[in-house]
């Protein structure tokens, strides 16, 4: 509450609240009528579907870590979904740290080796996310500046721009894992440029233990299972989409769908209040506007299929978190 990080996450939130209010006030009454008429029964298979995508989470990590040590999928599943609900409830994405501390307390997995596998995770997400852009490229001119969040060729941009980033980033980190000996030389050169010489011993020690949660990158063929399964957890997630969009009156392809999916997500990269509240509502109900989806209804099916999004693996994480007999505070402050 404290922190700067958190009130600009609250104003970005706020902005993108009150942008989805603005171009929805004039149809509330049918806004009201669309909820009240959704066939709600649909969000049962699509939770089923995204709780297979969490399982498929769960196993990535299991391979991406089996090298350190080998820990089955059943025994990451809570350990993913206490990571959920940090992300959902906590701000700044810290249910990613607090699934790393959870680890180490059941596990004896280090923290930094863990988050060294989180942050390969999020990188090959992101490349799924912006191949599902890309792969829509000829459905991007359909959005315009009137009824996206920005121009088509400022989507493009920025697709370009994400894509550059994340390969950057996929890059130097295959780099540090095929080369760990000489990454580690460079680390201990600039720690001994940069760092005080109080915290020296502590951030080498830290640098050798986040480089060991980067072994699974030295096998190319380790290297395309993680990118196949990160590939998968995604179409499980727009299968939720899919599922979900059934019980509203309309209907898009499952490309839109993939569309819709990519650039939310990538929008929720944007500081904001915990759940990623607003933005990922607006760009989702921009994108449909885009396909001739009302607002009223665009609007209806985005916030349910937040709150199915948000809910059921909160809940979930939340319950295990309390089998772990760990307290929100106390894991938040050790996470810290």
């Amino acid at each position: 509450m404290k922190s700067w990080r958190f009130w600009l996450g609250v104003l970005v939130s706020l902005f993108f609240l009150g942008w989805v209010l603005r171009d929805l006030l004039p149809e509330i009454e049918r806004f009201w009528a669309a909820l009240r008429e959704a066939q709600y029964l649909w969000l049962i298979p699509g939770v089923a579907v995204y709780f297979l995508g969490v399982w498929a989470r769960a196993w990535r990590w299991h391979y991406l870590l089996r090298r350190i040590k080998p820990i089955p999928t059943r025994v990451m599943f809570p350990v993913v979904a206490i990571g959920y609900m940090g992300n959902n409830i906590y701000p700044a994405r810290a249910g990613e740290v607090l699934r790393a501390v959870v680890l180490k307390r059941r596990e004896g997995v280090s923290v930094s080796a863990s988050l060294a596998t989180i942050i390969v995770e999020r990188i090959f997400d992101g490349l799924v996310m912006l191949a599902f852009v890309f792969l829509n490229l000829p459905e991007l001119s359909r959005l315009t500046a009137g009824a996206g969040v920005v121009g088509t060729g400022s989507i493009r941009q920025i697709a370009l721009g994400g894509a550059a980033l994340f390969f950057t980033a996929l890059v130097v980190f295959l780099i540090a894992a095929m080369f760990p000996q000489r990454t580690q030389t460079l680390i201990e050169w600039l720690t001994q440029r940069l760092i005080p010489l109080r915290w020296r011993e502590k951030t080498l020690a830290l640098s050798e233990r986040f480089l060991s949660g980067l072994e699974a990158l030295r096998s190319p063929l380790d290297v395309w299972m993680i990118f196949l399964t990160s590939l998968v957890i995604w179409l499980f997630e727009t299968g939720k989409y899919w599922f979900v969009m059934h019980a509203f009156p309309f209907e898009v392809s499952f490309f839109a769908l993939m569309l819709m999916n990519g650039i939310v997500n990538l929008a929720t990269t944007l500081p904001s209040a915990p759940g990623y509240i607003g933005t990922f509502d607006k760009p989702g109900i921009a994108v449909l506007e885009a396909y001739g989806v009302s607002t009223a209804v665009a609007s209806s099916y985005t916030i349910v299929l937040h709150i199915a999004l948000w809910l059921p693996i909160t809940a979930l994480g939340a319950y295990y978190l309390w089998r772990e007999g760990l307290r929100w505070e106390a894991a938040l402050k050790e996470a810290q």
